[in-house]
């Protein structure tokens, strides 16, 4: 067994250590299609999701308040925020899908970018290249940041934050497409 087969065998079978301790169901057909092949694994990945963090310079324990990686609605974001504002200032975020892949060569690195940017996952390309161990991140660019409590007050009104759930989901929604363009392709 060649280092890449062991470093891929490590890989999918260590304990997962993300936050959540498993795949999001919108990209684990992805990643399970991509693991199959020979050249490839995943060390990461994210379908995208809704987050409401707690607004800080550093590093924290705990930082999400809210979180999700399906289509949310402004209630459950408002009861949320209601609830926390007098604890912490609190950003709001609507992050894009994300992968990271470990390659077997250069030039299957090049190939799966190229897939991923035919997917629409725009912001994509080699992030590692050390030691023989080639990984790729492929990023989409759907997102949406801002603060939403600052000094106990919400300084958003509750409009704004419905019209930017409807725009978060709807992103969302590009996301998961982008997930299954790629899963055809690979």
């Amino acid at each position: 067994m060649n280092t890449f087969e062991q470093s891929k065998k490590r890989s999918l079978t260590k304990t997962d250590k993300s936050n959540i301790g498993s795949w999001d169901a919108k990209i684990k057909p992805l990643c399970k299609e991509i693991n199959k092949t020979k050249n490839y694994y995943t060390t990461s990945s994210c379908s995208g999701r809704i987050v409401l963090i707690k607004s800080t310079k550093k590093k924290v324990e705990n930082v999400f308040i809210f979180r999700t990686h399906n289509k949310t609605k402004p209630k459950e974001l408002k009861e949320t925020i209601d609830k926390e504002k007098e604890n912490q200032d609190v950003d709001f975020q609507q992050t894009p899908c994300i992968l990271h892949v470990a390659c077997l060569t250069i030039e299957d690195a090049f190939e799966l970018i190229n897939k991923a940017k035919l997917a629409g996952w725009k912001r994509s390309g080699i992030i590692s290249s050390s030691k023989g161990k080639i990984v790729v991140e492929l990023q989409s660019t759907e997102s949406i940041s801002f603060p939403i409590v600052r000094n106990k007050k919400q300084i958003i009104d509750d409009n704004f934050l419905k019209i930017t759930i409807k725009e978060a989901n709807e992103k969302l929604e590009r996301c998961w497409d982008k997930i299954e363009r790629l899963k055809r392709s690979i």
